[in-house]
């Protein structure tokens, strides 16, 4: 059964309503499939009321960005936006927040014409943002629909350590086929993520995460008023070209860098109104550092996992670090008009599908030695000479299911670019409330870079290179001699 479900906006590309799928189940259903008589319930006490019948359960595919879900009951908040995601709604029960969430196995569209088959919640890797206000009592399901037990840890979160989520020390693995139920107050406000803590190597290395948002209760000294707030996950995969399924066994040379398992050009723009106050909340669980850079602004780091960061131990940014584990949430006013490129620092990190194994053939003649391949296989490309644009440029014959390591179409030609890259969209008439993508900015006239088409004089030339500021005085050359030992003997 499907319906869609009312968030109380619509958009286009970069924002699209919520469109679900969703699947009621009866007390004598859920009885069944969740085993609750063989003990499928998070060790911590649980409430009866809890027992009663599942929230129904909604799953999205789609790899559009879902407008923010308004909330329609409990304590309003100013929802947040999950580029190429969605948030989970939930169900008002006796005062409680009721959500349902599935790990399962996915399909994952990372980038048109590559899927990716990855494990998830609801449909989707990463799983669904959920979001909570600062003193909700929530109560979530989680339901197991992969072949080997899982748990959910809520990474960061003040909890009964029985809720925790870690199997084997908090609780019991949650076999295929059960459901457990995990209820907690959410304590403080601040952004936050969820992943397993069972078999972690396999089932993160697999996509499962997600993000969560606790909004302040209210008022807070060290939490702004935003008019668009971001919230996305780092992660990264090794899929060889023509595969679908991650490597679980890679430790450091994953190929493929991800913001919501998704690479670009298909990692959807942030579109924004000039003078807007912008949040953006970046979780990692990569197994690496990533320097997040925004062109064109300053911002400052207002919260990490821990909380909202105190307003004087802020400064002016234009990168910050995004260490493993970690969350960080930066802020800005979009004051300036434009594209502004948005990217992880780390250079092989805005590239898709690398290897690692490739020489650097910059500056090789290959003249002879094409000729002579040409004969063999008349298709054959000289690549790497010059640099690695003619990657770019080249519209090569690629594997099933892969993408170009660097590809992407601006208003001037190839971008160059893949994996955690972005554009932030600034537009003066970005309606407030609209997250649709504006198209290509229109540069006004004499403030785009061109080409110099005078004469070049010829560059001045130091005539010595000068001398050492510490040179050597004792240029007596230095004979060592190596003398083998003699005459030692071992004892025995």
């Amino acid at each position: 059964m499907s319906k869609p479900m009312s968030n109380h906006s619509t958009g286009a590309h970069g924002a699209q309503p919520h469109t679900t799928q969703t699947h009621m189940n009866a007390r004598r259903q859920f009885l069944q499939f969740a085993g609750i008589s063989g003990g499928a319930v998070a060790a911590a006490a649980v409430s009866p009321v809890a027992m009663a019948a599942l929230p129904e359960l909604v799953t999205q595919t789609s790899p559009d960005s879902m407008a923010p879900l308004v909330p329609p009951n409990g304590r309003p908040y100013n929802p947040v936006m999950t580029p190429n995601g969605w948030t989970l709604p939930w169900r008002m029960r006796d005062g409680v927040k009721e959500f349902h969430l599935v790990a399962e196995p996915v399909v994952r569209e990372m980038a048109p014409g590559f899927n990716a088959h990855l494990w998830g919640y609801n449909g989707q890797s990463p799983g669904p943002t959920i979001e909570v206000v600062e003193g909700d009592r929530v109560r979530m399901y989680v339901t197991n629909r992969l072949p080997e037990h899982t748990s959910v840890h809520w990474h960061g979160q003040r909890l009964p350590n029985g809720m925790d989520g870690v199997t084997g020390l908090n609780q019991p693995g949650i076999a295929p086929g059960k459901t457990f139920v995990y209820e907690f107050v959410a304590r403080r406000p601040g952004t936050f993520m969820y992943h397993p803590h069972a078999d972690e190597m396999t089932q993160m290395a697999m996509g499962m995460m997600g993000s969560w948002v606790t909004h302040p209760k209210h008022s807070n000294p060290n939490i702004a008023t935003v008019d668009r707030d971001f919230c996305f996950l780092l992660n990264g995969y090794d899929i060889e070209p023509g595969a679908y399924t991650p490597s679980i066994m890679t430790m450091l040379n994953f190929n493929l860098w991800t913001w919501n398992s998704r690479i670009f050009p298909g990692i959807d723009s942030f579109n924004v109104r000039q003078g807007d106050r912008v949040r953006m909340r970046i979780g990692n669980l990569t197994m690496t550092n990533h320097p997040i850079h925004i062109h064109g602004h300053e911002f400052e780091v207002t919260g990490t996992d821990g909380g909202p960061t105190p307003k004087g131990s802020r400064w002016p940014e234009v990168t910050t670090d995004v260490a493993v584990g970690q969350m960080r949430q930066i802020e800005f006013v979009a004051d300036e008009l434009g594209d502004w490129a948005m990217h992880c620092h780390k250079s092989h990190h805005t590239m898709n599908a690398m290897g690692h194994d490739v020489p650097t053939l910059i500056g090789a003649d290959h003249q002879g030695l094409t000729q002579q391949i040409r004969e063999l296989v008349p298709e054959y490309m000289v690549m790497g000479e010059r640099g690695m644009a003619d990657m770019a440029e080249m519209e090569m014959p690629l594997p099933e299911n892969t993408t170009p390591m660097m590809t992407g179409s601006g208003p001037f030609g190839s971008v160059e670019m893949g994996g955690m890259f972005s554009v932030l969209k600034v537009r003066k008439d970005q309606a407030r409330g609209d997250y649709s993508n504006p198209g290509w900015f229109t540069h006004p006239q004499g403030t785009v870079a061109y080409e110099y088409q005078g004469e070049l004089a010829s560059p001045a030339r130091a005539k010595s290179a000068g001398a050492s500021a510490m040179a050597r005085q004792d240029k007596t050359p230095v004979e060592v001699q190596v003398k083998k030992p003699a005459g030692h003997k071992h004892g025995g």
